[in-house]
């Protein structure tokens, strides 16, 4: 019997599709705009015009119901729409602060998206003890919003924040968008905020890390803290791994 492709697209190959935020600092492996970060296929696409700064905070800024905040967003859904297009079968961002897109991207696409790593916070404290709470490290504490949590179904009043803030190598690349970054010191920033996290607040369970530039440097966290860490990567491959289902393999 002859065997017939159905085509439609222009690429093939991929089950995620992952909208970044525009940037041309360096993206070692375990970001998100890292190809060789996952094991498996992958379609980014670049968000024209929107730096971390201008998704973060200016858009972080407006109200999720307003003209000016749905004109703001509009590449975002153009690029879900785009993404959706070229039979991505389930959509993620870059950027944990794009939580105030989620229920606008959903209404854009007819494919589940998964805006936002803060998503995965009901799930990790669902792991916890009452008595333990989740520890968020992001980009910028003073920018992450009760609305951002809210959006994902998150309780400000059961987690813990810290930002990157006052971290050098990581604001000239987040913010500053430089073309050269010293691994070595950005590992040793995201570390010592995870640590100063976990001593300002013991009750800490596990860890989230809010911005995709953050799980390069998950294993050195976790070495020195102890504690499960969590990051965007496990959602786009919990993603992957839903859309993407293969049969087992073995002996009965």
């Amino acid at each position: 019997m002859p065997r017939l492709l159905q085509g439609g697209q222009n690429l093939y190959g991929h089950r995620v599709g992952i909208l970044m935020i525009e940037g041309r600092f360096p993206r070692p492996p375990g970001a998100i705009g890292n190809a060789a970060t996952f094991p498996f296929p992958v379609m980014h696409h670049v968000v024209r015009g929107f730096s971390g700064s201008r998704m973060v905070r200016d858009v972080g800024a407006l109200d999720p119901d307003s003209p000016a905040f749905l004109d703001a967003i509009a590449p975002w859904l153009a690029g879900a729409r785009h993404l959706e297009d070229q039979g991505c079968r389930a959509i993620t961002t870059s950027c944990g602060f794009a939580a105030l897109l989620q229920r606008h991207l959903l209404e854009a696409v007819s494919v589940p998206v998964f805006a936002s790593s803060l998503m995965l916070i009901p799930f990790i404290a669902a792991t916890l003890r009452r008595t333990r709470r989740v520890g968020v490290v992001t980009a910028e504490a003073a920018s992450l919003s009760a609305r951002h949590l809210r959006a994902v179904g998150v309780d400000p009043a059961t987690i813990h924040v810290i930002g990157m803030e006052g971290c050098p190598q990581f604001a000239a690349t987040a913010w500053q968008d430089r073309r050269w970054l010293d691994l070595d010191a950005a590992e040793a920033e995201a570390v010592d905020v995870a640590r100063r996290l976990v001593a300002a607040a013991p009750d800490t369970g596990a860890i989230l890390l809010e911005c995709s530039l953050l799980p390069p440097y998950a294993a050195a966290i976790q070495e020195a803290v102890g504690l499960p860490v969590f990051d965007f990567t496990h959602l786009v491959s919990l993603a992957h791994s839903a859309c993407a289902r293969t049969p087992f393999a073995g002996l009965l």
